[in-house]
């Protein structure tokens, strides 16, 4: 049986191409999945405590942020040689052309005596003094700055101040480098500008000889319960967990679309075994008949579908190592280098191997074992031409209700809110489509097919006829595409519901010209007053927020307050200093009513209107529904003024248009280096940039689902026109044209593909609607959108693939004569 096993390979070998396709796709996927994670870890072993190199101990904030005065009291310590505060912020740079330098500037508090120092300095040296800084050697090269000029650096506490540039370094590919600038200064002008109150950590460099436990013991005494005290050892061990841990979580999340191809490609083997047995029954039947037994016929089929996964695996292998050689190629022109070399590691290439052979096999059991009950009678018989056996009726059944239950649980995910039954509902839905798929796929190729009967005539009738002759078959081949369609179609109605949903509420929260955003934070101090200061502008609200007592405090601006509020009683045109605007809800807990008198931090305010707002408090704020008050911007400021917003809202004054008041705005911003100019149109753009991000990305990584789908639709075509050949050659000797023989091999390759990418959509859009839905009725502005161009460009592009996937069989099926062909076996 092994030398039999073997040979049939050998003389199968083209009908083993796609399905060998379909296996060397998943395992590359695998395999240069596992590889690329080999080089993120080694990477991340590598960076790990590039900073700490010289650091023997650290103290850690706890809840507050470390002071000066603990930095001081730390190197007062015996053992301690050195010791400085360090904390990574972020601020922004003044480029050379006046306007600020594009990008996330992470900013560094840099220690000044050298026994801490842990930068590669590439030209000059590092800031010794208040007043210098370095920066990153490429933002010095793209602005052209020089050594020893000033550069004018800002932050959250205010406007650009100058600095002098005392030397450049290099952070690439170390956690300090996030695509942006980077801004190292000593620890005052680091605290001075980032606005923070103290440090993250302090770094400790010890004297020869001292005792690592004792030192330790003497630094907690020191630090009491507002810090933790590591070791060097301790330091290293958390920052390499880091590290790893970063780049485990993305490899996880590629290893979840792995999980989609491998589950796709499992599909298309499983239906190639199933097709290459069933063709097998007369070869089967007379093995049985000479004395084969049942055993050894599943051994014989199980060891082909080994020997075809070992091979494909190695390709798949191969194939895999320049996936991850081409990823890291583009990851290193984002903001995540690699930082290591693409190395194939003997033990990824085993569980690679390992898991492409299970693959194979795995898929192949239920196939070889259905091909062990062939009779040796069908030895007799033309059986092989005519395996159509029907689903079992318990699988229909079971299928059916699986079916409705998935359906019923999208319906209930949007009544309870529950976005477990979203999931649960949308894999329910999956299931029963495989499992009643022998009966839903053909009656919808029977639908879908009708148009073409009717257009093309008697080759469109035979294509129709050739799809559903074999339910099981047609509903395999077309499951694989509902898979990755439906992720797919999943993915994009919810993005373009998700970006409809963020558009209309700017549309709604943001009624003004122009909004001023931070960069990484919240807005500078000082600049909404520098902004009203101007007189081309007429209106300018920083958005700020603050809890106290239960109740959140916004403030307001009585020019834009109609925009989102509606008076319950009162009127909104009364809303001014010294009054403030009750939400109903917070109205009717405490009684209030239009002119009574509130206090907020011991100031008191008369309430101008009682109102309306459907917008929620802030999650994890802890405040109750509706339990909210405005009161105007001036207010606002004098009972909180430390509270700070990120974004601000900014209108021209009357008569002004909107050129000027641009120019005015960036003349301000030009002080203010941390901060970003946008009109409403490019605001809903930034906040979208992130879904079609997101949507590309998981559009390609689902694209190889799709592949290995489309191979298996080739496939199916490719198996079942070797299965035909005679009845394709009676069909030619009775007048079929090579051309109609061609549409007709196409339509049955365009039905497959149809079918699977409308049942596909169709999973797709519903687990996205019944999402949305839940989303709104939780609380959200979103509404289910359809994009109709993209769905039918998918579908378009699933059908035309499986055309041209047809282009191969057909040619096959007409590259033998007509008397040849009636004549095969």
């Amino acid at each position: 049986m092994l030398g039999l096993t073997l040979r049939s390979l050998r003389a199968e070998a083209l009908r083993r191409l796609l399905s060998t396709l379909a296996v060397v796709l998943g395992v590359a996927f695998i395999a240069g999945t596992l590889i690329l994670d080999d080089a993120l870890s080694t990477g991340a072993y590598e960076r790990a405590g590039t900073f700490d190199r010289h650091t023997d101990a650290g103290l850690y904030a706890e809840k507050e942020p470390l002071s000066p005065a603990t930095v001081d009291r730390v190197r007062a310590v015996d053992g301690v040689a050195a010791a400085a505060g360090e904390l990574v912020g972020t601020g922004g740079i003044v480029g050379s052309d006046g306007r600020p330098v594009l990008g996330y500037a992470v900013l560094a508090a840099i220690p000044t005596d050298p026994a801490l120092r842990s930068y590669d300095v590439v030209a000059g040296r590092l800031p010794d003094r208040p007043a210098e800084v370095v920066l990153d050697a490429k933002t010095v090269a793209r602005e052209d700055f020089t050594i020893g000029a000033p550069v004018r650096i800002g932050g959250a506490e205010g406007v650009a101040r100058p600095y002098t540039l005392v030397g450049t370094v290099d952070v690439a590919g170390t956690n300090r480098d996030v695509g942006g600038p980077f801004i190292g200064m000593v620890g005052p002008d680091a605290l001075a500008v980032t606005g923070m109150k103290g440090y993250e950590r302090i770094m400790v460099a010890t004297r020869p000889g001292t005792d690592e436990a004792a030192l330790t013991g003497r630094l907690a005494a020191v630090a009491g319960a507002d810090a933790t005290v590591k070791t060097r050892q301790q330091i290293l061990d958390d920052a390499v967990e880091d590290a790893v841990r970063n780049a485990r979580q993305f490899t996880m999340a590629l290893l979840t679309f792995v999980a989609v191809a491998v589950v796709v490609a499992g599909f298309v083997i499983a239906n190639t075994f199933a097709i290459v047995l069933a063709q097998r029954t007369r070869q089967t039947a007379l093995l049985r008949v000479v004395g084969a037994t049942r055993r050894q016929v599943f051994l014989a089929a199980v060891l082909e579908s080994a020997v075809v996964g070992l091979v494909a695996s190695a390709l798949g292998v191969l194939l895999g190592a320049g996936l991850a050689a081409g990823l890291a190629a583009l990851l290193s022109r984002t903001t995540a280098p690699i930082g290591a070399s693409i190395t194939l590691a003997p033990g990824t290439v085993l569980v690679s191997m390992l898991l492409g052979v299970l693959l194979t096999v795995g898929a192949s059991l239920l196939p070889a074992w259905h091909g062990t009950h062939v009779a040796p009678i069908a030895a007799l018989t033309d059986a092989d031409l005519q395996s159509t056996r029907p689903a079992g009726r318990f699988r229909l059944a079971a299928g059916a209700l699986v079916l409705i239950a998935g359906i019923a649980a999208l319906f209930g995910a949007v009544v309870a809110g529950q976005v477990v039954l979203v999931a649960l509902g949308g894999v329910l839905a999956f299931f029963g489509i495989v499992l009643f798929g022998p009966v839903l796929v053909p009656a919808l190729a029977r639908i879908v097919g009708w148009p073409l009967r009717r257009l093309i005539g008697a080759s469109g009738g035979l294509a129709v006829a050739n799809a559903v002759r074999n339910p099981r078959r047609i509903a395999a081949t077309s499951t694989a595409l509902v898979i990755g369609i439906g992720l797919v179609s999943a993915f994009v109605v919810g993005a373009h519901s998700t970006k409809d949903g963020i558009e209309r509420s700017v549309d709604a929260q943001i009624g003004v010209d122009y909004v001023v955003t931070g960069i990484g934070g919240d807005l500078p101090a000082g600049l909404a007053a520098a902004l009203t200061a101007r007189p081309e502008l007429g209106v300018v609200h920083e958005q700020r927020a603050a809890v106290t007592g239960g109740v959140e405090v916004r403030a307001a601006h009585p020019a834009l307050v109609g925009r989102t509020l509606a008076a319950a009683a009162g009127d909104l045109s009364r809303f001014g200093p010294g009054t403030v605007l009750v939400h109903r809800e917070l109205a009717a807990a405490r009684g209030w009513d239009v002119g009574d008198s509130v206090t907020v931090k011991s100031r008191t305010f008369r309430v101008a209107a009682v109102v309306d707002d459907d917008s929620r408090p802030a999650a994890g704020s802890g405040v109750s529904a509706g339990h909210v008050i405005d009161m105007t911007d001036a207010d606002f400021t004098a009972v909180f003024p430390a509270e700070r917003g990120y974004l601000a809202e900014v209108d021209p004054a009357d008569g002004v248009d909107a050129g000027q008041a641009r120019a005015a705005i960036e003349s301000v911003l030009a002080r203010y280096p941390t901060v970003n100019l946008m009109d409403q149109g490019a605001y809903k753009k930034m906040l979208t940039g992130t879904v079609d991000m997101v949507l590309a990305l998981v559009t390609a990584l689902l694209g190889l689902a799709v592949v290995i789908a489309l191979v298996g639709v080739a496939n199916t075509l490719s198996l079942s026109v070797l299965e035909r050949t005679r009845e394709n050659a009676v069909l030619r000797a009775i007048g079929l044209t090579r051309g109609r023989m061609r549409v007709m091999l196409a339509v049955e390759a365009m039905l497959m593909a149809a079918v699977g990418a409308l049942l596909g959509l169709g999973l797709g859009t519903g687990v996205s609607a019944a999402a949305m839905a839940m989303l709104d009725r939780l609380g959200g502005d979103f509404h289910v959108v359809l994009p109709v161009g993209q769905l039918a460009l998918i579908l378009g592009v699933a059908v035309v693939t499986a055309l041209l996937a047809s282009v191969l069989p057909a040619r096959r099926a007409l590259s033998r004569p007509v008397v040849e062909a009636l004549a095969d076996l």
